[in-house]
């Protein structure tokens, strides 16, 4: 894509009412002003909000808001350029329960209060293998995630990655977190139903290279003190 093509999306992204692009001193050692009252002022609904972190072209959060428009969908990911198809089809076609927030997750504590989202999704993260502190089902985060996921809300993981899908899971069985479901290869074993189907950009990618994309959910019990796995790390190279 050239610098001119970003910067027209750029452009057009100011003009979404439903995408939120803070400045730094909005939020950075404050709480941004939505913080706990994305359901009053955004949604105007008393719905649950399901979070999508890392969420690109925002594929996953628009296919959610369709089937379920009961609840309320935010993703949040960095990149403006991605994030202008999300926005871009949630403003045309009016989703009321969808929004974006272009920021990075590092400072996901200062846009959500206590008990204020449901459930987050993962999809398709850097598995950061060198970099326990930046993954984003690794303990830091968890712990973030503790201050405003309701206790023992679902966190989601879906990732072609096996090293961090194995991670994970040995995270959860080792802190005794309720595991919902653990999958090797959702297409293989026949387990893509109508939510699990629903096709990233990048998930694409690596089905047509015959990569097998694996699913974990399990639930993040706040009263957990969470350490970090014991696992044969050496064994996934992704």
């Amino acid at each position: 894509m050239s610098g001119k093509d970003k910067q027209k999306k750029f452009n057009e992204n100011t003009t979404f009412t439903s995408l939120y692009q803070p400045a730094l001193d909005e939020f950075f050692g404050n709480d941004y002003k939505l913080k706990g009252k994305w359901n009053t002022e955004v949604f105007a609904n008393n719905n649950p909000i399901i979070l999508e972190l890392g969420c690109g072209k925002g594929e996953y959060t628009i296919a959610l808001s369709q089937k379920f428009p009961d609840k309320n969908f935010i993703g949040i990911d960095i990149k403006g350029a991605r994030l202008w198809k999300g926005a871009k089809f949630a403003h045309e076609n009016k989703l009321a329960n969808v929004a974006f927030i272009r920021t990075r997750i590092d400072f996901i504590t200062s846009f959500f209060d206590e008990n204020e989202i449901s459930e987050i999704w993962i999809t398709f993260a850097d598995p950061q293998l060198k970099r326990n502190r930046k993954r984003l089902t690794g303990i830091m985060f968890l712990n973030r995630y503790k201050q405003f996921l309701i206790n023992n809300g679902t966190i989601h993981l879906k990732t072609d990655s096996r090293f961090l899908h194995e991670y994970t899971l040995a995270l959860a069985k080792q802190n005794n977190l309720k595991i919902i479901e653990a999958n090797n290869d959702i297409y293989g074993s026949r387990r893509a139903d109508e939510i699990l189907s629903i096709k990233t950009f990048y998930e694409q990618q690596f089905l047509a290279q015959n990569i097998a994309i694996t699913y974990l959910a399990f639930c993040l019990n706040h009263a957990a003190t969470l350490h970090e796995p014991v696992w044969d790390k050496d064994r996934y190279e992704r």
